[in-house]
């Protein structure tokens, strides 16, 4: 991941085990001091749980997930023998849990402590490997922050470096809006050259990451054993395309050192309200009692909890299966509008008796995020597990903390999902919310939201991506004549440390080049 990415943050991971002698305080001392910030070549690294010092031994226990395992290293955990495994530059290591040594290309190694895990998180101990490392460490005592300065790097405050970035694009496969197109039903090769040539006009453009919609309407484009085949592959639900779609676009997009993020639409059963035709194992027909109809399409009820557990058996067949960079989530939790007929889930699943539907609504939600999250990270610690909400949470006129926007949505009140929550409880590795707006649109400006969003994250340790919306370019809304706004909300990130990468939406649209924004990408990223 690209919080995970390369030699830089491989490096970052370990030096932070040699600082130990310099942050090696007492543990009451450190439990008052507040967090050390920690900035390699001028960005911030942000870990899955924070770092920490065991006294003692006075070693620093870090993440495994701090490190690369695409381009500067490969990690991996074992959970059977509870061995982590670090391959970089030809050199490998294993650590096991409970042994307090290691194996460095297959020679044994004393350790001062042993692996542990946190929060579900796997924590290495680091130190033996430093002399490996070659970086200039200044220690700030005054704002508590280490700068740390690579060989390749640039001057220790110099600002984000975007190479570092995730660059990724949203790839939809609803309505056959970005791929296959529904001219490649049953054809198998001309599905997959859709796909690779799709790929290679995203990587010229600079994008480093593909988030692929792969379950878009309760069902999937891999073989399940518990949900149909989306019709968006043959033109029939149920439908087999004769090959593994999700297989293959993994291996592809790896092929271009690109991460695949796994999309996931949760809780999104229909797209037009209809069940004839749908196989006897899509939830529409095995379970009539878990699906609401609500402004002409079908929902899986949130509030039955059955049904939230289906859909996080569905998402884990893929996590379990595939060797994918993260599972994503967007923001189909409950409709926007209309009316959503929950009385009777209301009535029976309320362990909590709250007395507001509303806030019992927030509560399904916020139990599903929780529960998939752990379900994840049980599996695979190292996999990241973010969510893509609607780019406001609530507007400052209906809460005090809200964003200076006069938005006729949120995703608080309206779909009834509390991603503030979901930050604050560490649920999720990032957000990444949907800031579809110009600099200019004075009802909900881009950079008020890039602010607030930021400000969500501070202290935390869950990241911050930004949606970005090149669909609207060339549209009537303000801000939206030129290409160069996609730019200027690039540069404005630049200076939001919190800000961790990019996603757009969607593929189609960048590849349309509107008014002539491929260049501009193209010369924004190879500065």
């Amino acid at each position: 991941m690209w919080r995970n990415r390369g030699t830089k943050l491989l490096c970052a991971a370990l030096c932070i085990a040699l600082l130990a002698p310099l942050l090696g305080q007492s543990a009451a001392r450190a439990a008052s001091s507040p967090q050390i910030g920690i900035y390699l070549d001028g960005k911030k690294i942000v870990t899955d749980v924070p770092p920490f010092i065991i006294p003692k031994a006075d070693v620093t226990m870090v993440p495994l997930s701090t490190i690369s395992k695409s381009l500067g290293a490969n990690v991996g955990w074992s959970q059977a023998t509870k061995t982590a495994t670090i391959r970089h530059e030809g050199l490998v290591l294993e650590m096991t849990m409970g042994q307090k040594f290691a194996l460095v290309n297959g020679q044994r190694t004393e350790l001062e402590t042993t692996v542990q895990v946190v929060s579900g998180r796997v924590m290495v101990p680091l130190r033996f490997v430093g002399t490996q490392l070659a970086l200039l460490v200044t220690w700030q005592q005054a704002s508590r922050t280490i700068l740390l300065q690579s060989q390749n790097g640039g001057e220790s405050g110099s600002g984000p470096d975007i190479g570092e970035s995730l660059r990724g694009a949203w790839v939809s496969t609803v309505y056959n809006l970005d791929w296959p197109s529904d001219k490649s039903y049953g054809q198998v090769e001309k599905q997959k050259q859709e796909y690779i040539q799709l790929l290679d006009e995203l990587q010229g453009m600079g994008m480093n990451a593909a988030f692929v919609q792969v379950r878009p309407s309760a069902d999937s484009l891999y073989p399940s054993a518990l949900v149909p085949w989306s019709r968006y592959l043959t033109g029939k639900q149920g439908g087999d395309p004769g090959y593994d779609p999700l297989a293959f676009m993994i291996e592809e997009t790896h092929k271009r050192g690109m991460e695949f993020h796994a999309w996931f639409n949760p809780f999104r059963a229909t797209v037009d309200g209809k069940t004839d035709g749908l196989p006897a194992n899509h939830v529409a027909i095995a379970h009539p009692d878990w699906v609401v109809l609500s402004g002409g399409k079908h929902y899986i009820n949130p509030g039955i909890p059955d049904a939230r557990q289906h859909i996080i058996d569905a998402i884990m067949e893929v996590v379990r299966g595939y060797d994918i960079d993260g599972v994503h989530l967007d923001d189909y939790f409950y409709p926007s509008g209309g009316t959503f007929a929950d009385d009777a889930a209301y009535a029976a699943y309320n362990p909590g008796k709250l007395s507001s539907k509303a806030d019992w609504r927030r509560d399904n939600i916020n139990r599903f995020v929780q529960e998939l999250g752990e379900s994840i990270h049980r599996a695979k610690p190292l996999l990241a597990f973010g969510i893509s909400p609607f780019g406001v949470w609530r507007n400052v006129a209906d809460d005090p903390t809200g964003s200076d926007t006069r938005a006729g949505v949120t995703t608080y009140d309206s779909m009834y999902a509390d991603v503030r929550t979901w930050i604050r409880q560490g649920w999720i590795d990032y957000v990444a919310p949907q800031i579809y707006w110009s600099l200019t649109f004075d009802v909900a400006r881009y950079d008020k939201l890039v602010d607030w969003w930021a400000n969500e994250v501070r202290g935390t340790n869950v990241e911050l991506l930004i949606g970005h919306a090149p669909y609207k370019l060339g549209t009537k809304e303000a801000g939206w004549s030129s290409a160069q706004e996609i730019i200027d909300q690039l540069n404005y990130n630049k200076n939001v440390i919190e800000v961790q990468g990019d996603i757009f939406f969607s593929a189609k649209d960048l590849r349309r080049n509107p008014l002539g924004l491929i260049p501009l990408l193209q010369e924004y990223y190879r500065q």
